[in-house]
């Protein structure tokens, strides 16, 4: 590891926490849109996005009042999700694997949390994190490749 991995890096985790802490009220609960899930497709172009996005969601989810379940379940499934990522970034998984793992991890242990129904937490996970994935996270890769940032 240099210095302009660990930075780049810190980079990401920073802003993890500032986004999803920004957006609070929509960041955290069993009807999310978490807009730092954008994020996440960072591993494609950046393997030190992996260690980012990890760290930022341990931190944002201490912030998030769901304790030891939301801050290593969420920071355990950001870390599977960035490394599938970025092990499949040539291909479409890159973008999915976020989607999938987040709902069924993330969603499985909110349904538990808030005593709600499973597939219904499940669908509501995947279907807020395909639509921030495939809205936001996309455009940010095309746009990061089309300038080598």
């Amino acid at each position: 590891m240099n210095t302009h991995f660990i930075l780049r890096a810190t980079m990401i985790a920073a802003l993890y926490i500032s986004i999803t802490y920004a957006l609070a009220p929509i960041s955290y609960g069993p009807l999310q849109f978490r807009l730092s899930e954008a994020l996440t497709v960072l591993p494609i172009l950046y393997p030190e996005a992996i260690y980012g996005l990890f760290i930022g969601t341990l931190i944002a989810n201490i912030f998030g009042g769901l304790g030891v379940w939301d801050i290593f379940g969420g920071s355990l499934a950001t870390l599977i999700a960035a490394w599938l990522t970025y092990r499949f970034r040539s291909t479409i998984w890159a973008y999915v694997s976020p989607i999938i793992v987040n709902a069924f991890i993330v969603g499985g242990y909110l349904s538990i949390l808030y005593a709600m129904p499973f597939w219904f937490t499940i669908l509501s996970i995947g279907f807020s994190e395909a639509i921030i994935v495939f809205a936001i996270g996309y455009p940010l890769i095309v746009v990061l490749k089309k300038y080598k940032l």
